[in-house]
């Protein structure tokens, strides 16, 4: 069982969502937090309600941005990157900017801070490293160029950490959470199953945060589904194309 109490865990991607209710429920269990995101005033306006945070803004997508942000961070006990870009979008309708801005946040953004987190952590000897995926990482979706490519690349860099971080003391682990209800999802036309707020989800994450297990996926009836696609043949999932 991970305790928190006392420790500092830096939280990229903090300013919306799923990132600011984590922020409070970690606070509430005694962590010292370090927020991370773009809006520096959105940091500061979380930061003020919490006990003991401070802000360090970050731009994961510029690697001498996330460079500095690593030296103002300092030594930390764990990371949680909860970065993420959206946008709804079929392969007909292919807009460059958006799709490449979707692959730079959800996981190249990722492979900069870990390319720092990660040598400090294992020359310490101890860590805490916590990647929020999504389940549309566990297959290619209809109209999700760009984010189920870069959710399972995450994925990917989330297994392979596992494998050789282990015996470092550095404890990776992935978590992916189904439809939540942010100003990212409210760009989607369709009906989402089981749409959960930020504060349900923060909860399920800061549960999976507590154990050392290595996958966590929720909603549990929609996560079984979608990982049931991959027992499907082709012809079914693909409709005979």
């Amino acid at each position: 069982m991970v305790d928190f109490n006392g420790k500092t865990y830096w939280l990229i991607g903090a300013s919306e969502g799923l990132g600011r209710a984590l922020a409070h429920d970690l606070d509430k269990v005694g962590a010292k937090l370090v927020l991370s995101a773009r809006s520096q005033d959105r940091l500061n306006d979380l930061a003020s309600d919490l006990t003991n945070a401070r802000v360090v803004p970050i731009d994961v997508t510029d690697p001498e941005k996330v460079k500095l942000a690593v030296k103002q961070v300092g030594d930390i006990d764990g990371v949680v990157y909860i970065a993420g870009a959206y946008d709804p979008m079929s392969a007909t309708e292919w807009d460059g900017a958006s799709a490449m801005l979707m692959c730079n946040v959800n996981f190249i953004g990722a492979m900069h801070v870990m390319g720092h987190v990660v040598p400090a952590m294992v020359a310490k000897g101890s860590g805490d490293i916590t990647l929020i995926g999504s389940l549309a990482g566990y297959r290619g979706l209809p109209k999700s160029i760009g984010y189920s490519a870069s959710k399972a690349a995450l994925v990917s860099l989330a297994e392979t950490l596992r494998f050789d971080l282990k015996d470092t003391g550095v404890l990776v682990r992935i978590v992916n959470p189904g439809f939540i209800k942010t100003r990212l999802t409210q760009k989607n036309s369709f009906k989402m199953p089981m749409l959960m707020t930020p504060e349900y989800a923060a909860q399920q994450v800061l549960k999976a945060m507590r154990r050392t297990r290595f996958r966590t996926e929720f909603p549990a009836p929609f996560s079984w589904g979608i990982r049931l696609l991959d027992y499907l043949p082709d012809v079914i999932v693909y409709r005979g194309k």
